[in-house]
């Protein structure tokens, strides 16, 4: 995409265009850095999406990426091999918990990764802050990881 295209948002996110726009931006550059990619992309993209958990965004997609930062962060898979978990997680449950989003203050959020000289730190430490402000479905997701993945 030229850089004076902005991405276009459809709704999916409960989240604003200039939001969306900074997520396509950092994404568009862990796409371009292999290395970058395989260490915090999977990272990014959960975080970025149960930050922005509400409105239209479906209670599969909000389980979906909470597990994904539970496997990393808490299991501490690293980030690439969690794609294939989250499949089988989309094949295996039929009824999705509904989580509502925390009543939180977020600490970081995409802008400040797409700020920080060090990319794959912030990613880390945004992932881990937005985690943490999950930290009343901790308990569920684990026993929810348990039920479908530990078999």
């Amino acid at each position: 995409m030229p850089a004076t295209e902005v991405a276009t948002y459809d709704g999916y996110f409960n989240t604003s265009q200039e939001c969306w726009s900074v997520f396509t931006e950092v994404i568009g550059a862990e796409f371009s850095n292999a290395a970058l990619f395989g260490k915090v992309h999977q990272l990014t993209v959960d975080a970025y999406a149960v930050q922005h958990a509400g409105g239209r965004h479906p209670d599969k997609s909000v389980f979906i990426h909470l597990t994904g930062l539970h496997l990393v962060l808490e299991r501490g898979i690293p980030p690439p091999p969690v794609a294939p978990y989250l499949q089988q997680l989309a094949t295996r449950v039929r009824d999705w918990p509904h989580f509502d989003p925390p009543s939180v203050v977020w600490p970081l959020t995409i802008f400040d990764v797409a700020m920080a000289d060090d990319h794959a730190a912030a990613v880390r430490e945004w992932s881990a802050g937005v985690w943490a402000g999950w930290g009343t479905r901790h308990e569920a997701i684990a026993q929810l990881v348990a039920a479908y993945l530990d078999r």
